[in-house]
């Protein structure tokens, strides 16, 4: 049996995105059955980006071919708007919200409908951004630090100097894991319940 590993993302691990997303999507834990589509956190948070910018993609395969975890991304947020605006919305064909929103359904079809709310001046500083998943069997083990190492020497590789990420500020797990890889907290006017977080492209230690 082979160990598990980081690679590239394929094609085939698609699914396997979808799932690992929404079982993690809420705050960390499983939102199964919280939206009318168990599908919708992936449309949303994972898909476009494999699908748009598969070069930035990476899973943990479980040494058998199975994808338990992953990193998604994109080199360019205004780049990645444009292309999701154009390509992604089309294609995802995703019913219209209620407007204003009412239900949870709403409320993400909304941000699905307004990806111009990526775009932040603040952040220009640090183009690229990312979102990274692991199943909780996965977690505490190493596996995100390897998938965001994988990430950074990507945009490094391109000529990317810097990322950003958003983060539920509650999440004080996840925000301990950020600050181990040397993330540091942007302050971003409005930002509400959300924290931004930046680094630049050196090697993940």
């Amino acid at each position: 049996m082979i160990s598990p590993y980081v690679r590239s993302y394929q094609p085939r691990d698609l699914e396997a995105v979808y799932d690992i997303c929404v079982r993690t999507a809420d705050a960390g834990g499983d939102a199964r059955g919280m939206y009318a589509s168990d599908r919708l956190m992936g449309d949303l948070f994972a898909a476009p980006y494999v699908i748009l910018e598969p070069e930035h993609a990476h899973v943990v395969d479980d040494g058998e071919g199975n994808a338990v975890g992953y990193i998604v991304g994109t080199a360019d947020t205004e780049r990645f708007v444009r292309r999701y605006r154009e390509e992604w919305i089309p294609r995802a064909g995703l019913p219209l919200p209620a407007d204003p929103p009412v239900t949870p359904d709403d409320h993400m079809l909304a941000l699905h409908y307004r990806p111009e709310r990526m775009i932040l001046p603040e952040l220009a500083g640090h183009p690229a951004h990312l979102h990274i998943d692991l199943l909780p069997d996965w977690q505490g083990k190493g596996w995100g630090r390897r998938l965001m190492g994988a990430f950074v020497d990507g945009l490094r590789a391109a000529g990317v100097t810097g990322l950003h990420l958003s983060m539920l500020t509650s999440n004080v797990a996840a925000r301990a894991f950020y600050d181990r890889l040397g993330f540091e907290e942007l302050a971003v006017p409005g930002a509400g319940v959300v924290t931004y977080l930046v680094r630049d492209t050196s090697p993940v230690r």
